[in-house]
């Protein structure tokens, strides 16, 4: 049976085929979250309004300066960081500014970029493991157990490859510090990271301390944020460095960068050089045309 509309319903229709609450647009009108854009600009500040668009409302003082500062100290780790390499590789290669970001960003996943979410992801765990009342230690201890047996070597947002000590942890646990006397935060999810600590280095006595996935995860978390978002907040504050690196590399305009000088060979590991077998060898070159 068909049924008839009329044009009002379809152009109804069509209306709430992008339905959002983000962003209301009209001729000579923009409103965020219902904050009319003029009334935003040069009052809202970048942490606030990444906050204002994730999370439909605007954030303490407080809160955004904790947001900030988890966003600053992720935002380069060096042209050795794939994420940054690639930018610059991609520029060397022709790509624009944005295809450059594009290729990078698109690295950015489960093991570049990944730690953050996948760390909150195990606090929430422990969270949950430990109920109000329960032993963070031995809460985080069964998880870290139970992810072991799945198969997994490393608990993420701890240790690090190239730092003993990530100089960017205690910083930012300073002013976890700070915001909890405050009564800004809770402190319920950095003890949860410290309790994970004391997990870690129970087996062998060896501390595998946090590290800027770890501690970054802490303040999202006691901030709110679901974890998926926390990668999407990494992203934002690494494609600064993206930026930066790719931006630096175009003003050097050379061409044609691999990942390491050519004068440094890359390691064969397949057969020594042979001949091909004599039945292939007979039947000469193909013939063109």
């Amino acid at each position: 049976m068909t049924t008839t509309r009329t044009a009002e319903q379809t152009l109804a229709d069509a209306s709430a085929w992008w339905d959002t609450s983000i962003i209301d647009i009209h001729p000579g009108k923009i409103a965020i979250r219902g904050y009319p854009i003029e009334q935003l600009i040069g009052r809202v500040r970048f942490p606030e309004m990444i906050w204002l668009m994730l999370r439909g409302e605007l954030p303490s003082a407080e809160q955004a300066e904790l947001l900030e500062a988890a966003l600053v100290p992720g935002v380069d780790h060096g042209p050795h960081a794939p994420s940054i390499a690639i930018s610059r590789m991609a520029v060397t290669c022709g790509l624009p500014v944005n295809g450059a970001m594009a290729s990078a960003i698109n690295v950015l996943d489960d093991i570049h970029g990944g730690a953050g979410q996948q760390c909150m992801e195990r606090y929430h765990e422990i969270d949950a493991l430990a109920g109000p009342d329960g032993d963070l230690v031995e809460a985080a201890t069964i998880m870290l157990d139970r992810h072991r047996a799945a198969g997994e070597k490393i608990m993420p947002g701890f240790g690090h490859r190239f730092h003993p000590v990530d100089p960017r942890t205690a910083p930012l646990f300073e002013l976890l510090a700070t915001a909890e006397a405050r009564g800004v935060i809770g402190g319920r999810f950095a003890r949860i990271g410290r309790a994970v600590e004391i997990a870690l280095q129970r087996p062998k006595g060896k501390l595998i301390p946090m590290n800027i996935d770890g501690i970054t995860a802490v303040i999202f978390c006691e901030l709110g944020f679901e974890p998926e978002l926390g990668r999407g907040l990494f992203i934002l504050s690494r494609s600064v460095g993206i930026l930066a690196h790719a931006w630096e590399q175009k003003q050097r305009g050379r061409r044609i960068m691999g990942p390491m000088p050519r004068e440094i060979p890359f390691k064969y590991s397949g057969p020594a050089r042979r001949d091909l077998p004599a039945a292939f060898a007979a039947r000469g070159p193909r013939a063109k045309g």
